[in-house]
């Protein structure tokens, strides 16, 4: 039995993997990439190794075996396909007759067009047979900290979220919960909504970023079409760019705060609070 991987060289995957060494011998691990080389680190360390592509169904031919626990981590190209790229992965997992298949999927409180690629994944999963875990990360710390430049450069927090309040953890926080998953038990058919147990508002977020630069940041509050402006102006595919601007959207709803404390239950420990993510960032 191995535990799969996919995505294995993406900024999930690599977390998981990593923390997976800390946890089983590497034998038992398959990293699933596209790109060898970018898991020469992996394979040094012991870590067996599948190229693979979601685009080409041929290539998962042998890749998984009967008993395995196998973790789809979603595809990254949003606005393609995905969905389809998924049922790549759980066709042949339904194939191989995996003990376990555990997805990354988004909170099922969210109703932005973000979340519609991960809905139906899920119910392609539901419908296959397969025995599943739903792993609905929320929203991630880093999709703010590794952005700070505009911020610092113009000393404001610029989102179309109002008052709305994120419950966002660290990768490293998500990666934990999927490697209880992979190497715990009673996990099958359970579906956990995963964020930190402390929400922030965009207003707090930037007096944090101000405590820790010494800066005046503020918050500047703006719609979702000027958002989608925005990020449409830095270079971001216009649908893109209205996709994110919906989450913005859905965050002011409230769909991203997340209150089931499924996240420290699995990783056994608080989410790592965003003043941590930023004053790492800060340092980097």
């Amino acid at each position: 039995m191995s535990i799969v991987v996919t995505g294995a060289t993406g900024h999930l995957g690599r977390h998981v993997v990593q923390q997976l060494l800390e946890k089983v011998p590497a034998e038992q691990i398959t990293a699933v990439v596209r790109d060898e080389a970018k898991a020469a680190d992996l394979a040094a360390r012991g870590v067996k190794l599948a190229v693979a592509d979601y685009n080409a169904p041929e290539t998962f031919d042998g890749v998984l075996a009967a008993g395995d626990k196998v973790l789809l981590i979603s595809g990254s190209e949003v606005g393609n396909d995905r969905p389809g790229q998924h049922q790549v992965v759980i066709d042949a997992a339904k194939a191989a007759g995996v003990a376990l298949l555990a997805y990354t999927s988004a909170p099922g409180s969210l109703t932005a067009a973000l979340a519609d690629d991960h809905r139906a994944t899920e119910k392609a999963l539901l419908a296959s047979g397969v025995t599943y875990t739903l792993l609905r990360n929320g929203w991630y710390h880093e999709n703010y900290t590794e952005n700070l430049a505009p911020v610092l450069e113009h000393n404001a927090v610029v989102a179309a979220a109002g008052a709305g309040r994120v419950s966002s953890a660290a990768r490293a926080d998500y990666a934990a919960a999927a490697v209880a998953v992979l190497t715990g038990e009673g996990h099958e058919n359970q579906t956990y909504e995963l964020g930190s147990d402390v929400a922030w508002s965009f207003a707090e977020y930037a007096a944090e970023l101000s405590a820790q630069t010494g800066k005046e940041i503020g918050y500047n509050a703006v719609t979702t079409e000027v958002l989608a402006g925005i990020l449409a102006g830095v270079g971001l595919p216009e649908p893109v760019a209205q996709i994110l601007a919906g989450v913005d959207a859905s965050i002011e709803k409230g769909e991203l705060e997340i209150t089931s404390g499924d996240l420290s239950r699995l990783i056994g420990r608080p989410a790592t609070p965003i003043a941590e993510a930023i004053s790492v960032a800060l340092k980097g």
